[in-house]
Parts: structure tokens; C-alpha cells; sequence
């Protein structure tokens, strides 16, 4: 086992509700689909939320779809931490950060672990038939993107921007439920929220840049390097000034540019503030990406009625 200083605790919270209110043969399973760390949830959830706002002009959003996508995002959110632990359990247990993670640790057996995900998945089936037909077909073809992700860091140095495709694709979908189509502004927040994910990834890599490096998983972080803060600037420059023009191309009302002036003093606050030698610090700035996305819709929807 790989022991790092700048990966020396396990990344599963102690002591939680998890523990306090969950029977503990359940337990193993909830770590297993993350549902005790809710960020990457709320980070897949957003880009869905931001579309589903910006679909209907001047209007406010169906709260049926945004519950919808919300119980949508938490099982397949889910289902791709299944995924990706069955694919990296012999990965994870040599690093002390991930080591005591259900699969790794030999908690859950991968046999249990795809029962559990065919659960998930065919929850998640049930919240995507409740949409029209066209939506239906957008919203299984991320599939082809979920089920190869972790393979993306024993391959390509870019597995980041794999999961910016990923993460990212409620844009589309949130778009097609509304609209049953994919147009021009669902492909510019799409594209604004691959660059987010790209920044907040390779913020979040830097926990295990060492570890990584050392049994051979490749990331932005590794690639960039001491440069990476020069990327990661770059990458939010991007998300938001493509976040700019889709307000500009759908003609929305002006809350929504003064949100985003609210969403680029976020990000200053973000670049101004990371360490990228600290794990800690690292952890901390990327799930504030939560609250970047939280600002970035209510400034749709505020340009949207107001």
C-alpha cells in the first residue's frame, strides 16, 4: 500500500448519519454508491437543473422535473461509482485514501456490487421513462459514456475531459425534456459545463497526484503539473465566458449577467485561495464548485422571470 503523505486518511466519512441511523449491513452498500458524500451528485445535478431553467423562456421552471432529475442524478450518480470502483478495486487498495473502499476492501463482493447496480440503473430507467420519447433516447445514450470512464485514466492523460461529457450530459437531456430536441444554447451549457468539470477535476486529482503517479493512473493533474494552475484558470475563463454568450444568444433577462458576475467572483475566490500541495485545501475548493453551480442557476432562473 502506498503510503503518502498527501494521501494518508480514508476519503468514506466516520461517524455520520451513516453510522448513526443505517443498519450496518446496509452501510457497506450506501459508501459503495456515495450517497453519504452528496457533491458529485449536486455537480451532475446542475448542469441538468441549468437547462431545464433556460428551456422555457421567461418562465419558471416545472418543479416535477427538477425532482425528477434530483432522484435521477442520486441513482446514477450511484451507478457510475459502482461502475468505476468494479473497475479500479485493485487500483483502490493501494492507496490509503480509497483502500477501505466497500470493493476494495472485500465488504462487498463484485457480484452483490452489479446486483446493486442493475438496481440503480433500473430506477434510474423508471425516472427516464416519465419524459417524452426523444428525451428517452438522450438520456440512454450516456451510457456510452458511463460505463467506459474509468477506463479513461489508464489511457489518455485527459480523463477529466471524458467526465466533463459525462458529468455534463443533464444539459442536453434537461433540454430535450423540455423541448424534445437539442439546440443551440443546450450545446453552448454543455460545452460551459465540460470546462467547469475540467477545472474542478483536475483541482480534485491533485489529492492523489503522487499516488497516482506512482502505480501509473494518469490525470490532468499529473499532465499539467506545475502549470496546472494556469489550466485551471483557463478552463473557468472558458465555462464562463461560454456561459455569457448562451445568455447573449437566448436573449435573457439581465439578473442573469449580474449572477454571473456573482458566479466569476466565486471562481476568483476559488483560484485566489487553492493550494494545490494541500489534499485538504484541494477537497475543500473543489466541492465549493457546489455552491459556483447553485449561483449559475439561480441567475437562469432570476434572468428567466424577472
Amino acid at each position: 500500500m502506498i503510503d503518502s503523505k498527501k494521501n494518508s486518511t480514508s476519503d468514506i466519512p466516520r461517524g455520520n448519519w451513516v453510522d448513526q441511523l443505517i443498519p450496518k449491513p446496509i452501510r457497506p452498500y450506501i459508501r459503495l454508491a456515495r450517497l453519504d458524500r452528496p457533491i458529485g451528485t449536486w455537480l451532475l445535478l446542475l448542469p441538468g437543473w441549468w437547462s431545464l431553467s433556460l428551456a422555457k423562456p421567461a418562465s419558471i421552471p416545472d418543479i416535477s422535473f427538477f425532482i425528477l432529475f434530483g432522484v435521477g442524478a442520486l441513482f446514477m450518480r450511484g451507478a457510475g461509482c459502482i461502475v468505476n470502483d468494479l473497475f479500479d478495486r485493485n487500483l483502490d487498495i493501494k492507496v490509503l485514501r480509497t483502500s477501505d473502499r466497500p470493493l476494495a476492501s472485500g465488504l462487498i463482493s463484485p457480484r452483490r456490487a452489479i446486483f446493486f447496480l442493475l438496481i440503480l440503473l433500473s430506477c434510474s430507467f423508471v425516472i427516464l421513462i416519465q419524459f417524452n420519447s426523444y428525451a428517452i433516447a438522450v438520456g440512454s445514450l450516456s451510457l456510452l459514456l458511463v460505463v467506459p470512464y474509468p477506463l479513461m485514466k489508464r489511457i489518455t492523460w485527459w480523463p477529466q475531459a471524458w467526465l466533463g461529457l459525462t458529468f455534463n450530459w443533464g444539459a442536453l437531456l434537461g433540454w430535450a425534456v423540455i423541448n424534445a430536441d437539442i439546440t443551440i444554447p443546450a450545446l453552448l451549457l454543455y460545452a460551459s459545463g465540460f470546462f467547469w468539470t475540467l477545472a474542478y477535476d483536475t483541482i480534485y486529482a491533485h489529492q492523489d497526484i503522487n499516488s497516482d503517479e506512482l502505480i501509473g493512473i494518469k490525470s490532468t493533474a499529473l499532465l499539467f503539473g506545475t502549470k496546472s494552475l494556469y489550466w485551471i484558470t483557463l478552463f473557468f475563463t472558458c465555462s464562463i465566458v461560454i456561459l455569457g454568450c448562451t445568455g447573449l444568444y437566448t436573449g435573457i433577462g439581465w439578473p442573469f449577467f449580474i449572477g454571473l458576475s456573482a458566479a466569476i467572483a466565486h471562481v476568483v475566490w476559488q483560484l485566489k485561495t487553492i493550494n494545490l500541495e494541500n489534499p485538504d485545501n484541494c477537497l475543500k475548493i473543489f466541492k465549493s464548485n457546489r455552491d459556483f453551480g447553485i449561483i449559475v442557476l439561480i441567475s437562469i432562473i432570476a434572468g428567466q422571470t424577472l
